[in-house]
């Protein structure tokens, strides 16, 4: 056995020096244990000593090794520790709830008898596996090998495995052990003992195990979510992996459509046995090609490593890798003179002795994978497009009782519906079913913690049983040092504590308190958390909506009722489902003289259609009057600068699908901008510079037009001060008629019949600039009385008198916001800042004569 001395330096810094006994089996090794500790090891054993003289602890133990090698950070065994969540302040924490009866006042510890026999099982490790030094992990190995000891037990109370953490030791010594300049390990103890056996034993292929996660063991376990449809895919990936050559498939699709889902679900279905006879048995291993990269420093280590994992492959040929992120293989593990990993799987890929599934989004599959054209042909693609409404609503009615049981939630129907609509609305920079998925979790684990919040539960069962976990190891320790009266006194709180936890666990099961159900408005508050949308904007019924879209739009725009009337009629028909749902939600070009309204329309329509005034995207086409500049829609060509910033009406359509889609001035622009248009209106969908479609079908497209504008305001001309009857004059029609027949004469035919409706605005009546006076005036008095708590007042008179000065036949409304800021802002601006006004004040706007002069007058 391993005794040990203490050698005092500095006073205070205590050495520990492991000693053989003179009649140990060990005896050769006493100079190796002297001097082939690491300097890691060698602080470990250190610390471990600093930790039991701090806390007067009477021995140095396993539990104060444990700390020492944690403490050591980036040594090895604290990677693995770390990576399992213990850190030095845990097992620190579990060192000070230990009760040892405190040393004297000369600290004289001795090594515990654990602590002597995981010494001596690190120094036959490492001798074992040809280590130079002995090292943390080698401790580490000791510590989870030996039976029962104070760490392994501060571990498992952790809820760590020891065995897996053994499991990846071992396999970390048998991979290292054979890369450049390391011989293979030779046994140096054949049959010493029970423990040195056990020990001896290795994985078959160790590599695998550790740089691989087996999805068949998983999928056995119940740890993989079943998979709902895509069955096609499913059988498409297996015919590939049944050819005799090249049979390696590579999914490719967005973020977030379910590739990952689909290769578990054939993990599923081998261990339901539901695949051709060649699948039956098969394993399917996921590779983490990070973790090969992971600590490769010498040149040649990583090539070996994946060198390695290709012979065990080859061997095993019951194997199928999974590669995740294709496209990381290409330049991975790449230095100067070396392979990179596409290179070194490329032969065994090609010769069938190597079946792999990738998977990688469209992007990356074009900029790495078919760059490189030898790599590409190795891969056969199977595309994953993205699930509609119907397949999602599928999906997640087959995932429901998996996030109910989770939860302890009730999802209903309407909240999976409302899940689906609104991350289509709403979350747009990713995919269903993702993102469906994601709104439904998110909301079951927030009610839940709101639930269990306002419950505030004083004790729980779970602590009541750490607590008993507790005294269970004070009560022993004080048997074993004898004092029976502390272990008395424990034994009272744990009978009293266990008569707590019968109580708890009786009114536990005599209370049935039925599930959370999660509605519709429970995904809605999470949408409005994510967004910033508030809540009541995004629980309208939509068909109410629609309904009554022609009021709400006849209350903020006063004119034009016939173009108010054929818009709501086109976009009820359209969301009703009559009209065809490959074209956009509706089509409409305005034209009409300057100032009508028709941008102001647009931007109507994206508030009360789509809930935000954000939903507009306005396109100006004068920026577009040259052939070259018409890329900027889609995106610049391949080889032109900013080719990868995407273009300015794909991107923007790509982030917010949900969207009116303005093209002002649509004549100034090039002609190819109406051919680029004729795919919008007719598929519902533009190509960009990348071979992306995007998908214009929930838009709304608005085009407005000058086209014919003498004509139009010869026609605004003749209203003078007409009524607002005078719409209806007889030449009225004749000169929609000129200037409809200017428009076809400018636009092709082919481009105006896709085309819902052209719309001609009227031009303005003196009664709807009066109209307009009163919408802009009452905005006016809102903002102030909001920001500076003012009361404005005006008369009819004063009204009228301000529309009688915005009123402009070739102008429209345009002069009425200049008016009001002449008129009344800037006054009211003037006696805020010279401190004539206080909160609450009342002003008045009048209209008074003087001098034969009339003037607008505020006080």
């Amino acid at each position: 056995m391993i005794s040990a001395q203490l050698y005092e330096s500095s006073g205070s810094t205590f050495v520990l020096i492991p000693i053989l006994p003179r009649n140990s089996k060990f005896m050769d090794m006493q100079n190796f244990l002297n001097e082939k500790f690491s300097s890691r090891a060698k602080s470990a054993l250190k610390t471990a000593q600093k930790i039991s003289r701090e806390l007067a602890h009477p021995f140095i133990g396993t539990e104060h090794l444990l700390y020492g090698i944690v403490s050591e950070i980036s040594s090895f065994a604290s990677e693995v520790l770390l990576k399992n969540r213990v850190s030095a302040e845990t097992i620190r924490l579990e060192l000070l709830r230990r009760n040892y009866q405190p040393a004297g006042e000369i600290w004289r510890p001795k090594l515990s008898e654990n602590l002597r026999l995981i010494l001596e099982k690190s120094s036959i490790i490492a001798s074992r596996y040809q280590y130079q030094f002995i090292g943390t992990e080698h401790f580490l190995f000791g510590i989870v090998e030996e039976d029962m000891n104070q760490a392994k037990k501060i571990l498992i109370r952790l809820n760590i495995d020891p065995q897996e953490i053994r499991k990846n030791l071992v396999s970390i010594f048998e991979n290292v052990s054979k890369f450049p300049e390391v011989e293979k390990p030779h046994e140096i103890h054949k049959h010493p003992s029970a423990d040195d056996a056990a020990m001896a034993t290795t994985p078959t292929a160790p590599a695998l195990e550790y740089f691989t996660v087996d999805l068949t063991e998983k999928a056995k376990q119940g740890g993989i979510d079943p998979l709902i449809g895509r069955q096609k895919e499913v059988e498409r990936m297996i015919s590939i992996l049944n050819r005799r050559t090249k049979n390696n498939p590579v999914l490719i699709g967005e973020p977030g459509v379910g590739k990952t889902a689909i290769v578990e679900g054939l993990a599923l279905a081998i261990r339901d046995r539901k695949v051709p006879d060649s699948l039956l048995d098969k394993r399917i291993l996921a590779l983490d090609l990070a973790l090969i990269v992971a600590g490769s420093m010498f040149r040649g280590e990583f090539e070996n490593r994946l060198k390695q994992i290709i012979d065990e492959v080859k061997s095993a040929r019951d194997i199928i890798l999974f590669i995740d992120e294709l496209h990381t293989v290409v330049g991975a593990g790449a230095t100067t003179g070396s392979l990179d990993a596409a290179n070194i799987l490329k032969p065994a890929l090609a010769r069938g002795e190597l079946r792999a599934i990738g998977a990688t989004t469209m992007q990356e599959y074009k900029k790495h994978i078919e760059t490189d054209a030898a790599l590409e042909r190795r891969f056969q693609p199977v595309h994953i497009k993205e699930p509609n409404h119907r397949e999602t609503t599928e999906i997640l009615k087959g995932l429901r009782p998996f996030y109910e049981s989770h939860h302890g939630v009730k999802i209903t129907d309407e909240a999976m519906d409302s899940a689906i609509t609104l991350s289509m609305r709403y979350v747009t920079d990713r995919f269903l079913p993702d993102k469906a998925i994601d709104l439904l979790d998110e909301t079951a684990a927030y009610h839940k913690t709101v639930n269990f919040a306002s419950q505030k539960p004083k004790t729980s069962i779970n602590t009541i049983e750490r607590d008993l976990s507790e005294l269970g190891e004070q009560k022993r320790l004080a048997v074993d040092t004898g004092d029976f009266g502390e272990a008395k006194r424990l034994k009272s709180t744990e009978d009293a504590l266990l008569k707590q936890k019968q109580r708890m666990l009786k009114s536990k099961g005599s209370e049935k308190i039925p599930p959370l159900q999660i509605t519709a408005n429970h995904i809605a508050e999470t949408v409005a958390r994510i967004t910033g949308i508030p809540m009541k904007n995004l629980v309208k019924a939509e068909a109410q909506k629609l309904m009554n879209l022609e009021a709400r739009l006849k209350k903020r725009f006063v004119s034009q009722p016939h173009v108010i009337q054929d818009v709501a009629s086109s976009i009820r028909r359209s969301r009703a489902g009559i009209s065809s749902a490959e074209r956009p939600l509706g089509s409409f070009m305005f034209l009409g003289p300057s100032g009508v309204g028709k941008t102001l329309l647009a931007k109507l329509l994206a508030e009360e259609i789509f809930e935000d005034p954000a939903a507009l995207i306005r396109i100006d086409m004068s920026e577009l009057m040259e052939r070259h500049n018409v890329a900027r829609l889609i995106g610049a060509p391949a080889g032109y600068v900013g080719y990868e910033e995407g273009g300015r009406l794909t991107e923007a359509v790509k982030r917010r699908p949900y969207s009116v889609v303005l093209f002002d001035e649509l004549e100034k622009a090039h002609p190819d901008v109406a051919n680029m248009l004729l795919q919008i209106l007719e598929e519902g969908e533009l190509t960009d510079a990348g071979g992306k479609k995007i998908n214009f079908r929930n838009t709304l497209i608005v085009m407005t037009s000058n086209v014919g504008l003498p004509s139009l305001n010869r026609w605004a001309e003749s209203y003078g001060f007409a009524t607002a009857g005078a719409g209806d004059a007889p030449d009225s029609e004749v000169i929609k008629q000129g200037v409809m027949k200017q428009v076809r004469e400018h636009f092709r035919p082919e481009f105006l019949n896709r085309i819902d409706k052209i719309l001609v605005f009227h031009p303005l009546t003196r009664e709807d600039v009066k109209k307009i006076v009163k919408l802009e005036v009452q905005n006016f008095q809102n903002r102030l009385w909001t920001e500076r708590k003012l009361k404005l007042s005006l008369d009819e008179p004063t009204i009228g008198y301000i529309a009688e000065k915005s009123f402009d036949p070739s102008h429209g409304a345009r002069l009425v916001r200049k008016n009001l800021q002449d008129l009344l802002e800037d006054p009211i601006a003037s006696l805020i800042l010279s401190a004539k006004t206080k909160e609450g004040t009342n002003l008045k706007a009048k209209v008074k004569t003087a001098n034969g002069e009339r003037r607008l007058v505020i006080a």
